[in-house]
C-alpha cells in the first residue's frame, strides 16, 4: 500500500467528523464520538488504551454507519 493510500484510509467521510479526546479516568485512555454535519450521532461506550485505538474504533464505525444495512435505524 502506497503512502497515499494509507493517508486516504485514515480520512473521514464527509458530512462525518470524528473527535479523540483523552478520560480524565481511567488516566492515559481516550474516547471518540462521530459527528454528521456538527450533531452527535455517535460516542464510544469504553475508554481505548491509545489515542490510535480510539481514532481506529471511530473509523470502524464510521465505516459501519456507511454502510446501507449498517445504521441500525439511527439516521
Amino acid at each position: 500500500m502506497s503512502w497515499h493510500s494509507a493517508h486516504m484510509a485514515d480520512e473521514v467521510p464527509h458530512p462525518y467528523s470524528i473527535e479523540i479526546s483523552p478520560l480524565i479516568k481511567p488516566e492515559g485512555h481516550f474516547r471518540w464520538a462521530i459527528r454528521r454535519s456538527g450533531k452527535l450521532i455517535e460516542r464510544s461506550d469504553r475508554p481505548h488504551r491509545s489515542e490510535a485505538k480510539a481514532r481506529e474504533s471511530a473509523m470502524e464505525a464510521v465505516e459501519r454507519m456507511m454502510k446501507p444495512s449498517g445504521d441500525g435505524g439511527r439516521r
